[in-house]
């Protein structure tokens, strides 16, 4: 066989146009919470200003559908190392909020750093379990959201993330200047729109699955 055989290429495009025609229950798509936990509730300490806040409630009722349809779920939370810090495994806020707390078989993951991949065996459980697509939701956008969806987009997933289903706060710039949470969100979505993740919104989502 040479290194180009039109007839093997166009044999994987057609059964990767049909893999994706499936619905996501029929891929086994699995579900992936980052960093939802009740440090983010102190919102002036990020930044101020959350857009999407009702983004809580969506994760609740993508996460109920998903229980449902007993498809996979993973929990991730960021354990910061700063005892100082909001995320800190030793102060309130490292628990996650109620509207999304795991029940009995939902695995718990802890980070360190922005990826959700790095420093875990995320990949090794999803792969242990054949998974090659994802959905992505939680907090926030621009730090934790955008970095696992890139790391999953180049790891070869599948990835949707969910536009009303994840948030940020009011970044201030390099000079000082304030940037809106909502104008932050926006271009962090754009920014991994159909490169890393198709971003899509619950009502899409829960259409698909």
């Amino acid at each position: 066989m040479s290194f180009f055989d039109p007839e093997y290429s166009g044999k994987f495009a057609s059964d990767n146009l049909n893999y994706k025609k499936m619905k996501l229950r029929e891929q086994n798509t699995a579900l992936i919470l980052i960093d939802v936990q009740k440090g983010f509730n102190e919102e002036e300490h990020w930044g101020g200003n959350r857009n999407n806040k009702d983004a809580e409630t969506k994760m609740a009722c993508i996460l109920e559908q998903w229980r449902t349809l007993d498809l996979p779920v993973f929990h991730i939370v960021h354990s910061s190392l700063h005892p100082d810090s909001k995320l800190h495994a030793s102060n309130p806020g490292f628990e996650i909020k109620e509207e999304v707390k795991p029940i009995v078989g939902e695995p718990l993951i802890a980070k360190n750093v922005n990826s959700a991949f790095i420093g875990t065996d995320l990949k090794e459980r999803l792969d242990a379990l054949g998974i090659h697509t994802l959905v992505i939701v939680g907090l926030t956008t621009n730090h934790c959201v955008s970095t696992t969806t890139r790391m999953a987009g180049n790891f070869g997933y599948d990835v949707y993330l969910i536009s009303d289903a994840t948030a940020t706060f009011d970044r201030i710039g390099i000079n000082g200047e304030k940037y809106d949470s909502e104008l932050v969100h926006q271009i962090s979505l754009a920014s991994l729109h159909n490169e890393f993740a198709e971003v899509i919104d619950t009502k899409r989502l829960l259409e698909l699955v």
